[in-house]
């Protein structure tokens, strides 16, 4: 016999969690973030969420008035455009793990995301591109103009996106571009110095 319970309370918590995505969507927005619908996790392929319009850019550039319109009567993912209000960096989690750490002994941290493919990914105002010596690292991804990145609380179909730091707690404030590639750069080059010792005494 079925239990009419299962369903009602699976109902209940999409609308739910529905709501949720929609009032992170709504206060990113009236910050200013450039925010569009992504797909779900039944509609996602393996990279993740894409967005759900076509236009996206031209929505994305469009400001805050349509976003309880977009997330009215579906959970969509949260998406923020980058290339004209914020970029991100992505990189792997043993390079995120050392740039986090230089980042707290400045005082002064950046947004920071979890992926729930263990990918660390960093927010910057939107400017230069990457330096050459994090672009030719393998997995270091640079969103700029034309892509995007995944904000709280997307889901995924093994995890939900969440912050490792929270924009509050820089006031809201973006790192310059320069300055955070220039940590993650510093961050790159200490993971080489223990392997660069070994060679060195190998080579002795």
């Amino acid at each position: 016999m079925n239990n009419p319970t299962i369903g009602i309370d699976s109902v209940s918590w999409r609308d739910a969690f529905r709501v949720e995505l929609r009032a992170e969507a709504i206060g990113l927005a009236t910050r200013g973030w450039p925010v569009v619908p992504g797909t779900s996790p039944v509609d996602n392929d393996r990279s993740g969420p894409v967005p759900v319009h076509d236009d996206w850019q031209e929505r994305a550039a469009a400001g805050s008035r349509n976003i309880v319109e977009w997330w009215g009567g579906e959970a969509h993912s949260i998406l923020v455009a980058t290339g004209t209000y914020v970029d991100a960096v992505e990189v792997d989690a043993e390079l995120g793990h050392r740039a986090a750490s230089l980042l707290r002994e400045t005082g002064r941290p950046a947004p920071i995301l979890a992926m729930p493919t263990g990918k660390w990914v960093f927010l910057t105002e939107s400017g230069d591109v990457l330096p050459a010596e994090l672009a030719a690292r393998p997995g270091v991804v640079w969103h700029g103009m034309g892509s995007w990145v995944p904000l709280p609380p997307t889901p995924y179909e093994h995890g939900v996106v969440h912050w490792r730091v929270k924009p509050e707690v820089w006031e809201w404030k973006l790192p310059r571009t320069g300055a955070l590639h220039g940590v993650l750069a510093r961050a790159l080059a200490t993971l080489h110095e223990p392997r660069d010792r070994e060679l060195h005494a190998r080579a002795a």
